[in-house]
């Protein structure tokens, strides 16, 4: 007779990709609405308050700090408590810091906020990873699928906030109406927390991998060697040079739109194209990250990545601008499921949490650099432009670093 823990097990079997679809609106809340959502805001909000860039960088930084210090968190939370519990409580937090970000007009309280929804957006990332990675242990021919619908599930916050934004922007008080946008991307967040419940419950019955026996005939096993980080150096810094490559394109490319004559209707379908690209990404690079072994993935897709980042420095024309956008939208989140791939394929299940860990604060240590370099570049002469050069070499060398990993 099966308990329910696995007549449970046997359901989330049979329909992982509804499951996975479900848990990839915890990537669309920490990083398609929690963080890149400011991209479309910077511009206005840096008109009405009269920012510097290196100001406005400074606000995706201090949220990748917040996210650095969720990532060190993180573990010690999923010792004490299962994934869906972290997952939920990050996306309930992210949603109150995105709403409160509604209420400040002076940059110390907005700062705050932002670090505070990055810490957040963390718990809700890593759990979540986390999960699709033990989801991919029970299908393993289609884990790479499942691994990529899970983090292109960032695509989904982006689409969101593109068709959202905008319009509410348009519709609002001529006084700082863009704080409310900020109430407006808190609801979407509330709405994907609410659907996040029923994967956060199929899921827990998934302790460290797929079961293999039942507890009565187990054999034991020895435990697993301790992790040899050392061996993992050349993806660690190539995942770190992609997050300061990386951020530097989302939080500044529409501001350099905006800067090149692109208009409001112009600024959505650029960046709903780029969000329906991370959609599709999952199905683009599935094969890649199912046969990829050491930092193979992680190196084509970071020197792709810089491609699309350098395009709209080098040219003002539109539809160079919609080339970028779908191809670095096509790529970027399919950088980040090529590393937890690489953990499920290198570490044991026990070391999965601690691995995904390590990868996400080294992405996020990059994306704390990203942000204010770019920033500061574009306040001097070359502009926006020459900020996404920076960000495009960033990338190309974090290909070239991450092509000396070998498979472990």
């Amino acid at each position: 007779m099966q308990t329910p823990a696995l007549n449970q097990l046997s359901s989330v079997r049979a329909h992982p990709v509804w499951v996975v679809l479900a848990l990839s609106l915890g990537a669309a809340v920490s990083l398609g609405v929690t963080r890149f959502a400011y991209a479309l805001l910077l511009p206005v909000m840096r008109n009405d308050l009269g920012w510097s860039y290196t100001l406005a960088g400074g606000m995706n930084t201090l949220n990748a700090l917040g996210y650095l210090l969720g990532a060190l968190t993180t573990p010690w939370l999923l010792r004490r408590m299962a994934p869906g519990t972290v997952l939920l409580l990050g996306a309930l937090l992210a949603t109150l810091f995105m709403a409160l970000s509604g209420f400040f007009i002076d940059a110390v309280p907005l700062l705050v906020q932002r670090l505070l929804a990055g810490m957040a957006s963390a718990l809700v990332f890593v759990a979540g990873g986390l999960m699709a990675a033990r989801l991919g242990a029970l299908d393993t021919g289609r884990s790479g699928l499942l691994l990529g619908i899970y983090y292109g599930g960032t695509g989904w916050g982006i689409v969101a906030s593109a068709l959202l934004v905008p319009p509410v922007l348009a519709a609002a008080p001529a006084l700082h109406g863009w704080t409310w946008a900020w109430w407006a991307l808190a609801g979407v967040c509330a709405l994907a927390t609410a659907v996040l419940v029923w994967p956060a419950r199929a899921l827990r019955g998934l302790a460290s991998g797929a079961p293999t026996a039942s507890p009565g005939n187990a054999a034991p096993s020895a435990p697993p060697a301790p992790i040899a980080w050392r061996s993992l150096v050349p993806a660690l810094l190539g995942y770190g040079l992609f997050g300061v490559g990386y951020i530097g394109y989302m939080t500044f490319v529409v501001a350099l739109l905006r800067d090149q004559g692109v208009g409001s209707l112009g600024v959505t379908v650029f960046y709903t194209l780029l969000g329906l690209a991370v959609v599709l990404s999952s199905r683009i690079w599935a094969g890649l990250l199912d046969r990829s072994r050491g930092g193979q993935a992680l190196s084509r897709l970071n020197a792709l990545l810089g491609l699309a980042t350098v395009l709209p420095a080098l040219s003002s024309a539109w539809p160079v601008a919609l080339v970028s956008g779908m191809l670095f939208g096509g790529v970027f989140l399919s950088v980040v499921a090529s590393t937890t791939a690489l953990v499920r394929q290198s570490l044991a299940p026990v070391h999965w949490a601690t691995g995904i860990s390590a990868f996400t604060i080294v992405f996020a240590a990059g994306q704390i650099i990203g942000p204010t370099v770019v920033g500061a570049i574009a306040d001097g002469p070359g502009g926006l432009a020459r900020g996404l050069v920076f960000s495009a070499a960033a990338l190309w060398l974090g290909a070239l670093v991450a092509a000396r990993q070998k498979p472990l």
